[in-house]
């Protein structure tokens, strides 16, 4: 980027190109396993997931055959002995103990060479478009997508069941065409000249039933293997072939069994380090997830107006849904669940102070000060590039090297602001929400220590609110506080310290004449901001001191 003469805050180079074929397959730059993904277009991936594209004109079949080799137990040994291994790392970060615990690093140069066989019946393509299809369908079962539809609030319980009854169905096939996939490869590759693949439409397999897991059940019976394989993918480990199978599928899985025990190439490879894991996420955390993210939205979909309201008052809107209450009678486990300590839960859970020291802790405000004088100076520098837009006639017209020159002058190179750390914050969702940039995901902005008067439940705002909006919304807050409930200069300091946070912003984005009010908004409200402060006696260089007070501790 500085050759290029760009700042570190500036756009990086596009290429158009790249991004006219909608078609992509993606994969995961680090993983235990190889997974690659067909992506039909709208979707943006960092460098943590990797994109190929294929030529100009390819189709979606010309995909599907390539994601049935990517994806098959053979392109994952072969990736394994070409790309990085990065050791250890297993479960909740500790040391990964077995062969299929570990992670490696699946880079786009190292794949260039991965070899592509023929396949002149195009099996492998039909088996990845079953599972495309399958992949399809499961998607549709998921509780987020179902709860996106249209429901009847009674039926939602038994349609959630459902979906579920169906997912896992669904899963069961997929396992068994990938299956199917796998040992199709093993010919394609040469590793042998059997013909061991189902040619029909194989029985649903659930997890611990493939032939290696049989294979490794026996091992392990025998006290021949230790693993946690079974334990960690929530499967049971079996030592016989399910004799709910059809009579062909049964052969078919004894003659797997011998080949991996007796052709060395196929024993190297159906091993749990290169066999697909299906290791996903539980029905019931992904349901409860959904729910709270129906909830969430419903809430925040009942406070978009450009004012501030209490958890309280929002609970009672809500309380008027019976979508609403369905919802959270599944999500709370009862049907008498509290509405206002529900809605304080949820809300708490994706809400951040507006006011800087009531989400930093006390020593990283100098950080958030960096950040500020960071702002200052790129308003500066806008200032004076704003005057390259002149006309040549107009005394403040600069030239473009002239607005360098100043801004050389006058600004300097402006730093790079210090990073935020997890222990910076007042809270961890504070965290989860903002991360090191301080980058705004919450849906509500709350000002704690600004309740009213007989409702102790936090006072929040809709986090889409705009600089200007979110000013008016406080404002009227805070004179309802004080023309109302009387409230002195301590109480309505929090108050003026969010005002004077979002006045940069007004002056920037909201300075223009409004036609409506007949007045530079920003401005305005930096006015409204020095009379209050000169009515409560107050300088403005107190704000800069304000604090929440420090929460109060019940006794030991």
């Amino acid at each position: 980027m500085e050759e290029r003469g760009l700042r570190w805050y500036e756009h990086s180079m596009f290429f158009p190109k790249r991004f006219r074929t909608p078609l992509s397959i993606t994969f995961s730059f680090v993983a235990t396993h190889n997974h690659f993904v067909l992506d039909r277009g709208g979707k943006v991936f960092k460098q943590s997931a990797p994109v190929i594209k294929l030529p100009a004109g390819a189709s979606e079949e010309d995909h599907l055959a390539l994601l049935a080799l990517l994806n098959s137990s053979t392109a994952c040994f072969w990736m394994k002995q070409v790309f990085h291994n990065k050791g250890g790392g297993g479960i909740g970060g500790g040391l990964a103990s077995e062969e299929w615990e570990q992670f490696y690093e699946y880079t786009g140069t190292n794949l260039k060479g991965f070899p592509i066989p023929p396949d002149p019946n195009a099996q492998a393509r039909t088996l990845a478009t079953a599972l495309d299809q399958a992949a399809q369908r499961l998607s549709a079962l998921d509780p987020a997508r179902v709860l996106a539809d249209n429901w009847i609030p009674t039926k939602l319980p038994s349609l959630l069941e459902q979906a579920r009854t169906q997912a896992a169905t669904i899963v069961c096939q997929m396992i068994a065409l990938q299956e199917e996939l796998d040992w199709l490869n093993y010919r394609l590759y040469g590793l042998t000249d059997q013909d061991l693949c189902d040619h029909a439409t194989p029985p649903e397999i659930h997890l611990g039933e493939r032939p290696f897991e049989i294979a490794l059940a026996r091992r392990l019976a025998s006290g021949a293997a230790q693993t946690t394989w079974f334990a960690r993918h929530h499967s049971t480990p079996i030592t016989a072939i399910p004799s709910h199978w059809p009579d062909d599928y049964r052969a078919l899985t004894e003659r797997r069994l011998d080949a991996a025990a007796t052709n060395p190439w196929i024993r190297l490879v159906e091993q749990p380090e290169y066999k697909r894991r299906w290791n996903r996420e539980p029905w019931d955390s992904r349901q409860r997830r959904a729910l709270q993210d129906w909830l969430l939205d419903h809430l925040e979909g009942l406070c978009h107006a450009p004012a501030l309201l209490t958890v309280a008052q929002l609970a009672e809107r809500a309380r008027h849904s019976e979508a609403f209450q369905q919802v959270a009678a599944l999500y709370s486990g009862s049907d008498t669940f509290d509405a206002r300590t529900l809605a304080g839960e949820l809300v708490a859970s994706d809400q951040v102070p507006q006011m800087a020291a009531a989400r930093y802790k006390p020593n990283a405000m100098s950080k958030f000060r960096a950040w500020q004088e960071t702002w200052e100076r790129q308003r500066a520098e806008d200032a004076i590039d704003a005057r390259t837009a002149l006309a040549p006639s107009d005394p403040a017209h600069l030239t473009q090297d002239q607005a360098r020159a100043l801004k050389a002058e006058q600004i300097g190179e402006i730093p790079l602001p210090p990073k935020y750390a997890a222990s910076d914050f007042r809270k961890p969702s504070f965290w989860g929400l903002r991360g090191k940039l301080d980058v705004p995901k919450e849906r509500f902005f709350s000002l704690p220590g600004c309740e009213r008067p007989g409702d102790t439940t936090l006072v929040i705002g809709w986090a889409g609110l705009d600089h200007l909006q979110r000013a008016q919304a406080i404002a009227a807050w805070y004179l309802e506080r004080k023309e109302q409930d009387g409230w002195d200069a301590t109480r309505l300091m929090p108050l003026l310290v969010a005002l004077a946070e979002l006045s940069p912003w007004l002056k920037q984005w909201h300075n223009a004449l409004d036609p409506e009010f007949g007045e530079r908004l920003g401005d305005y409200y930096e006015g409204f901001l020095h009379e209050e402060l000169r009515q409560l006696e107050l300088a403005r260089d107190t704000l800069q001191t304000w604090a929440p007070a420090a929460p109060r501790r019940g006794r030991r």
